[in-house]
């Protein structure tokens, strides 16, 4: 059944509990969510060579005491155009809903559609 704000959304009634789904060329990730992984990453830039000079050293109480988001791998892999997290596609770095809308459409060259 039809019913929201947009013609792209559908309103399905589950367990009682009404849960709308978008077409996936508007999914986005929060904002925030986003925001906080730039944060993440300037923080990771920023303490970069201090860490590797720690860890060259030895020093490991003094890696501890380094912010706890300086660390790489507190980092997450984002799709580079709707911010998605999961189903990331590395050698694309897109999701797989995006890739697979984006290699639908042939707008990524050298990709087909296999059949057999």
């Amino acid at each position: 059944m039809w019913r929201g704000k947009f013609p792209e959304q559908k309103v399905f009634a589950f367990c009682g509990h009404p849960a709308i789904f978008r077409a996936p060329n508007l999914l986005m990730a929060k904002t925030c969510w986003l925001e906080r992984e730039k944060r993440k990453s300037a923080t990771v830039a920023k303490y970069a060579a201090l860490r590797a000079e720690l860890k060259a050293k030895g020093d490991y109480v003094g890696l501890s005491q380094l912010p706890r988001n300086a660390s790489p791998a507190r980092l997450s892999r984002r799709c580079q155009a709707t911010g998605r997290k999961r189903g990331y596609i590395g050698r694309f770095k897109l999701s797989r809903i995006t890739f697979r809308e984006l290699a639908s459409n042939g707008l990524i060259p050298g990709v087909t559609k296999s059949s057999w």
